[in-house]
Order: C-alpha cells, then sequence, then structure tokens
C-alpha cells in the first residue's frame, strides 16, 4: 500500500479490504447483542471446565465414584471440545455463526441441566460429552463475529474483552465452586452455566444474523482431513489429560491413545498432501509471524497456569486451604482484568502490539520470580504483589498476542488459520497442564527424598524433636505409643510441606525462562503485513448502505 492510499482524506472513505464473499460483514441490527452472546459462550466454555475440575472432588463424592474413574469427568468434555475445534471454523463460514451457536447452546444448557439429576457416574460422561461438543464451538466463533460486526476503532476494545473473559473465569472458578459446595450444593458446579446458557441463546438469537448457506464450501469438503484431524488431536488431547495420573509410558491406556493419535495425526498429513482440495493448507504454518505467534500462544497459556495451577494447589498441599479460601486469594487476579481491558484497548490503538506483547510477558516473569521467593509461611494475601504483577501481564500479554494474531490473518487462509489458532489454544493449554503437573509431582518426589535423607531414624537431633512433639501430644493422646505415632506423622507432614514449597518454586523458576524464551521469539516477531493491517484499521462498513445494495 502507498503512502497515499495509507492517508485519510476528509470526505473520503478508505477502500474496503477485498475479502472472500463470505467473509463479508453479515448486516445485523444488533451486533453488541452478538457480541454478548460470543462472549458469553467464551465465558461459559472456559469456567465450566476450571470450575468442574475444582470441584471433582464433590462430585465424585456426590454419585459414588472412584478416584480413577472420576477422573474421566473432565476428560471427556475437554476431549469432546477438542473434537470440534479443527472443524468449527469451516462450518461456522459453510453455515454461519447463528445456525451453530444457536443450537449448540441449547444443547448445552439442557445437558448441564440434566447432568447432576442423573445421579451416576455413565449419565454424568454421557451429558459432559454433549456439553463439551456443544460448547467447543463457542470460542473459535468469537473472534470472527467481533471482527466482522463490530465498527474498526472498536475491534480491538472487543478483542481485549474477550481476553479479559478468558482471564475472569479461570480465577473466580475456585471462590464460586467454594460458595456452591458449602451454600448451595455441588449440583450448582453445573447450574452456574446452565443459568447463563438461555442467555446467551436470547442474545445470538437477537444479535446475529441469518446468513445463506456456503453450499460451494460444501462441495468436494475435505471431510477425511477433517475427520482424522479431529480424531487425531483428540487421543493426543485425552492422553496429555490421562498421563500424570496413568504415569505416561507406563500405562497401556497412554500408549494406546499416543500411538491412535500419532497413526490418525499421521493420516491427516499424507491427507492433506495428497488431497486435490486440502482443507488445510500447510504452506500457512511457515509464512510469516504465524509460526512465532502459535509458540507464544502456547507458551502464554502454559504461564497462565502459575497462577491457575501452581498457587492454589501450594495453598491446599501446604495450608490446607478449602476451594473458597483459594478463591479469595485468586480473586486479586480476577479483579484487575475489568480495569485492564478498557486501557489495553485504547493503548493497543497507538502503540505497536508487540512492545505491549513484551511488556506483558516480562511483567509476568518478573511476577514468576517473585513468587519464587515463597516460603512455608505464604499464604493467600502473600501473593498479592506479584499476582497484581501478574493479572497486569496476562491482561497485556493475552490481548496483545490476540490482537497481533488478527492483524496477521490473511483473508484467503482464514479457515486455515482458525483451526491452527484454535488447536494450538486447545493444545497448548493441556501440554502446559500437563506439563506442571507431572514437573511438580516428580520435584516434589525428590525433594521428599532429598530431604529425608537429612531425617535419618536414630540420628539425635530427629529423636530429640520427636520425643518433644510427642511429650507434647501425650495429653491429647491414649498412651506413649500413641504420642509417638502422632510425633513421628507430624514430622513426616513437615518434610512433605517443605518438598512441596520447594517444587512449587521449582515451577515458578521454570515457568520463568519460558517467559524469557518468549520474549526472545516476541524479539523476532516481524510487523503486520501492511494490507492485513489496514484490514484491521479500516473504517467501519456502512451497515445500512450494505442492506440497500443487497436488498435492491
Amino acid at each position: 500500500m502507498n503512502g497515499a492510499e495509507g492517508r485519510a482524506v476528509p470526505g473520503r472513505r478508505l477502500p474496503r479490504p477485498v475479502f472472500h464473499r463470505w467473509l463479508r460483514p453479515a448486516i445485523t441490527h444488533h451486533p453488541y447483542v452478538g457480541i454478548l452472546g460470543v462472549l458469553l459462550g467464551a465465558v461459559i466454555a472456559t469456567l465450566t471446565t476450571r470450575i468442574t475440575s475444582l470441584g471433582l472432588a464433590d462430585i465424585r463424592g456426590a454419585i459414588h465414584a472412584g478416584y480413577d474413574e472420576a477422573a474421566w469427568i473432565t476428560t471427556t468434555y475437554t476431549v469432546a471440545q477438542m473434537l470440534v475445534a479443527p472443524l468449527c471454523p469451516f462450518l461456522g463460514a459453510v453455515f454461519g455463526p447463528r445456525r451453530i451457536l444457536l443450537p449448540a447452546s441449547a444443547a448445552f444448557g439442557v445437558a448441564m441441566v440434566l447432568l447432576p439429576l442423573t445421579g451416576s457416574l455413565t449419565g454424568v460422561l454421557v451429558f459432559q460429552a454433549i456439553a463439551g461438543l456443544a460448547s467447543g464451538t463457542f470460542v473459535p466463533l468469537t473472534i470472527g463475529f467481533i471482527l466482522r460486526n463490530l465498527p474498526a476503532r472498536f475491534i480491538v476494545y472487543g478483542i481485549a474483552v474477550y481476553a479479559m473473559n478468558i482471564e475472569l473465569s479461570l480465577n473466580v472458578a475456585a471462590s464460586l465452586e467454594g460458595w456452591f459446595s458449602e451454600h448451595w450444593g455441588w449440583q450448582w458446579i453445573f447450574w452456574d452455566t446452565a443459568v447463563l446458557a438461555p442467555l446467551m441463546f436470547v442474545c445470538v438469537h437477537l444479535g446475529i444474523p441469518k446468513e445463506p448457506v456456503k453450499r460451494d464450501l460444501l462441495s468436494g469438503a475435505d471431510w477425511w482431513g477433517m475427520a482424522y484431524a479431529s480424531l487425531g488431536f483428540g487421543l493426543l488431547y485425552a492422553a496429555l489429560d490421562q498421563g500424570n495420573r496413568l504415569d505416561w509410558l507406563n500405562s497401556g491406556v497412554i500408549n494406546g491413545l499416543l500411538l491412535g493419535g500419532a497413526l490418525l495425526v499421521g493420516a491427516f498429513l499424507v491427507q492433506e498432501l495428497s488431497c486435490a482440495k486440502p482443507w488445510f493448507d500447510f504452506s500457512v504454518i511457515f509464512r510469516g509471524n504465524i509460526p512465532l505467534l502459535c509458540l507464544l500462544l502456547v507458551m502464554m497459556r502454559l504461564a497462565m497456569l502459575s497462577t491457575a495451577y501452581l498457587i492454589p494447589q501450594y495453598l491446599i498441599a501446604v495450608h490446607n486451604f478449602r476451594p473458597l479460601e483459594v478463591g479469595d486469594a485468586l480473586l486479586w487476579i480476577a479483579m484487575p482484568q475489568v480495569l485492564l481491558a478498557p486501557l489495553i484497548g485504547t493503548l493497543l490503538r497507538h502503540v505497536d502490539p508487540r512492545l505491549t506483547l513484551g511488556a506483558g510477558f516480562a511483567a509476568v516473569g518478573l511476577a514468576c520470580w517473585m513468587a519464587s521467593h515463597l516460603t512455608a509461611d505464604w499464604v493467600g494475601e502473600t501473593f498479592l504483589p506479584s499476582q497484581i504483577l501478574q493479572a497486569f501481564g496476562q491482561s497485556f500479554a493475552m490481548t496483545s498476542l490476540i490482537f497481533f494474531n488478527v492483524r496477521n490473518l490473511n483473508p484467503a487462509h482464514i479457515l486455515t488459520l482458525g483451526a491452527l489458532l484454535q488447536t494450538s489454544r486447545l493444545l497448548g493449554g493441556e501440554l502446559g497442564a500437563a506439563f506442571v503437573q507431572t514437573f511438580l509431582r516428580v520435584r516434589e518426589q525428590f525433594h521428599s527424598f532429598t530431604l529425608g535423607l537429612h531425617v535419618p531414624a536414630g540420628d539425635p537431633a530427629v529423636t530429640r524433636r520427636l520425643a518433644g512433639t510427642a511429650a507434647r501430644l501425650l495429653g491429647q493422646s491414649v498412651g506413649e505409643p500413641e504420642a509417638a505415632e502422632r510425633a513421628a506423622a507430624l514430622l513426616a507432614r513437615t518434610v512433605r510441606g517443605q518438598a512441596y514449597v520447594l517444587a512449587t518454586i521449582d515451577g515458578f523458576v521454570v515457568i520463568g525462562w519460558l517467559i524469557v524464551v518468549g520474549l526472545l521469539l516476541i524479539a523476532l516477531l516481524r510487523p503486520a503485513p501492511a494490507p492485513v493491517a489496514a484490514a484491521v484499521s479500516s473504517p467501519p462498513p456502512d451497515h445500512a448502505a450494505a442492506a440497500t445494495r443487497s436488498s435492491g
């Protein structure tokens, strides 16, 4: 684009970017109602995953399921989302968001209402699968609708609110789960999002217009490629989700899932490279900033676990916090999001998103470094300085990352990029969760063994400590043998607690180093291509004029 084309001339609109016919803005008289609907969908999808995971113990007790059986409850939901992820951008382009989101929101609401009423593990798994398939369509269609229906000057604010919703959902889930379990009952772990589903349905009905079915996209569609990708990545996702519990390659189930997923992904690669009309264009992966942006998206999802997983697990394991108490600590991450969203949106209108992305990553890294100085005396309030900095960093990084992704989108490859980014988001989050959980378990075992070497039986210092503790417990025990046994248990608990503290420190340190790698990748990013930047920053379409032309 030359200088004359890039300058705004008074009284004349800039030329609109050339989009594919099916990418032109759909005319709606209530675009902001539609925006509210898709944003509610993003909240529902994220909140359901998080709150179900936190409330798994309550669910397990209510339906009388064992630990190993109940572990598949969250896996069923998230794997169902993964199955839909590669397909959703294509289906949304063919049928339009309205035809996808209306039945999906209705199915999700019904499934979440009925799920607690089954009272059995089988019923829970069936309705979790239905809810996962339905909610798997919510997030992929959100950004597309925002880009097509918000005025250009407000797009960045829509993206900021979208990023805020994801952060908010992750960090308020503990408070909600604790409140429901203690006051309203475990059923509300599912009914809370079921209450939001009708509101989403109404917003989608009123705010998202009907679009003609793009039958030309259906003819010759690469259904085999999409099926291989969905099933293959779904099996790999299940392996990642269950790997830590089943001890990875020592489990036949994990080996089977990994082998089946790898074979299907291999079949997907062969299909796309040999198909006359491939669904996925592999050349897109290696164009411009796309490879780095996908890696950064995976890293950002992993870094978010430093608060979404490490802090809650530390508070529960070391201080026996209840979910409601954990939620009170995490609220300091969620609360600043409301204030930061408009600030970030305004800043991104005037600043290179690479700068705000780097500032966000740096703030998250600094927060991890601050949290790595924790001791066994730290409680929720002690994390406050690092949490506020983390909230700032995650908000800036996530919003900038999504916005910079949008500015790098080429409409000619929107389906490929939509599938790629959504799959990267889900697999990146699960890869991060699996890594952090396994890393924390292995490091806790290592530190327990190492500390145990310094607490040998028969050591004079150990003997004196056990004798002193037993003497203090004697009045609350039935005889000296019980007091001695309780003293030994308390010492073992102290060792385990300290081992968990050291493992948590290691977790913050390794995430901090990942952030350093992310900063190096950000330094390699190039400016967004000029035509794409113009597409994002061009004036909003005149909906009334467009409606008149279409009716004529």
